[in-house]
């Protein structure tokens, strides 16, 4: 089986992308990362590993999300990439491009889904109470965070977390399941 071809969309740090980058295995290959924020620190762990690095910047395109993400398309076509992973990638899609990558646009969200799609996760648990957190990976569709889910790992909720402590922790969650549900989504296509 030939490694599937990724590129990673990310808009900060890219610390999951870097997880994917370690975990790297016979399923995917990452060949491009993009990010909409110029100087993102996670472009320079693109490229300090050897993985062409672009910024395209969505300011430009101003409230035009789709002409953005019709360039994105065009970049990622031209280099004939596979699967899109959404890294910390801060913008929500416009059915266009959730319609051209269906069932190969893949995110990753610090909730359990369906419990807490869209922001402020960790606070949300953290107001219900809840005594488990945690992380999923999930097909992009339309709706926000309401793919299908392909894995979820959690972790206990502990006395005195605060949102920052929690998402601290669930990083660690996040970074062992992502790579593992990338891979198992390249073996499915």
């Amino acid at each position: 089986m030939s490694k599937k071809r990724v590129a990673v969309l990310i808009s900060g740090r890219g610390s999951n992308l870097q997880a994917l980058l370690d975990a790297e295995q016979d399923a995917y290959q990452i060949v491009l990362v993009v990010s909409n924020v110029p100087g993102a620190a996670g472009l320079d762990r693109a490229r300090e590993a050897g993985i062409e690095a672009l910024a395209l910047d969505h300011k430009p395109y101003g409230k035009d999300r789709e002409a953005f993400e019709r360039d994105l398309d065009s970049l990622l076509v031209l280099r004939n990439i596979e699967i899109v992973a959404l890294a910390g990638f801060m913008r929500v899609l416009t059915p266009f491009f959730v319609r051209a990558w269906a069932g190969r646009l893949v995110n990753i969200h610090p909730s359990l889904l369906p419990k807490y799609p869209g922001i402020n996760t960790h606070a949300r648990a953290l107001e219900a109470r809840d005594t488990e957190h945690g992380a999923t990976v999930h097909l992009v569709v339309e709706e926000v965070d309401a793919g299908e889910i392909i894995g979820q790992a959690s972790m206990p909720i502990l006395a005195g977390d605060t949102p920052e402590t929690l998402a601290h922790r669930l990083l660690a969650v996040e970074h062992a399941l992502y790579p593992a549900c990338l891979a198992k989504l390249a073996r499915s296509l």
